[in-house]
């Protein structure tokens, strides 16, 4: 994927991520690059394998809201970013890794979950920069996973789908509409700040025949000290629908939406 992507065009760079397996790595002589999930915030809930990851780096790059939640774990140099200035981080980081450093990149909660964009993008700076280094994936607790515990929706019964990436949603909108309507299974969801919130996304269900009356738990700040559960029903929560920056919604943007369908009509 090396060089400029465009999110609408493409390359994708979660497609790039996920393009072949990981190949075997022997962390003791390979001296991998690790792309860490710290989790929903919390560092009760940051694996030991990540925090090592972590601890033992020269460099880690990570948008400055991830980096902050870890920044005391490590005497590393520490490359933060925000979507503006994120290229220019990773290239820095690309740079530090081909030199010989140890780089660690870090990002919200499982990188299997909704961060394989970073993920693409870590891997094609590392490889952009002639590093034979290879880039392993260390899985997180995801706010997922909570989310699924605080509502009671078991993974093998819901669907699933990140709307918190970069470029179309037209399919994952219509995935999220399908399940709930068509197949009514429980759906987790993690919005997109600020313009596919749960309000936006219970609209958008009702408009394609979802129930009214579903319950509707927009879980916010999983494992915090203000860990907060808002409970709905769909046609409550789509009052809240509309707006598209941070001053027009009442919800972070640490949030997930879990929709129960009644126990009696799962499969």
């Amino acid at each position: 994927m090396s060089g400029e992507y465009d999110l609408e065009a493409g390359p994708d760079p979660s497609t790039f991520a996920a393009a072949a397996a990981e190949p075997d790595i022997d962390e003791a002589t390979a001296d991998p690059v690790y792309a860490v999930g710290v989790g929903p915030g919390n560092q009760a809930y940051l694996p030991p394998r990540g925090r090592r990851a972590i601890e033992d780096a020269d460099v880690v790059v990570g948008f400055t809201t991830v980096v902050e939640f870890v920044d005391d774990l490590t005497d590393a140099d520490l490359l933060t970013c925000g979507y503006k200035d994120e290229a220019d981080a990773l290239e820095a980081f690309g740079e530090r890794v081909a030199a010989g450093e140890s780089g660690t990149a870090v990002a919200m909660g499982d990188p299997n979950h909704s961060g394989y964009q970073f993920v693409g993008k870590v891997q094609d700076a590392v490889q952009s920069k002639d590093s034979e280094r290879p880039v392993r994936v260390v899985p997180g607790i995801s706010s997922l996973q909570m989310a699924a515990s605080r509502a009671r929706t078991p993974m093998e019964d819901t669907e699933f789908v990140t709307l918190h990436k970069s470029g179309d949603l037209e399919a994952d909108m219509d995935r999220l509409a399908r399940a709930a309507v068509a197949d009514q299974r429980h759906l987790l969801v993690l919005p997109r700040p600020y313009d596919r919130m749960p309000g936006d996304i219970a609209q958008f269900l009702l408009e394609n025949g979802a129930d009214p009356d579903l319950e509707a738990l927009v879980l916010e700040k999983l494992t915090h000290d203000d860990e907060t559960i808002h409970r709905f029903r769909l046609s409550e929560l789509s009052d809240h629908a509309g707006g598209d920056g941070k001053d027009e919604t009442m919800f972070s943007d640490l949030v997930v939406l879990a929709v129960r369908q009644p126990v009696s009509r799962q499969p």
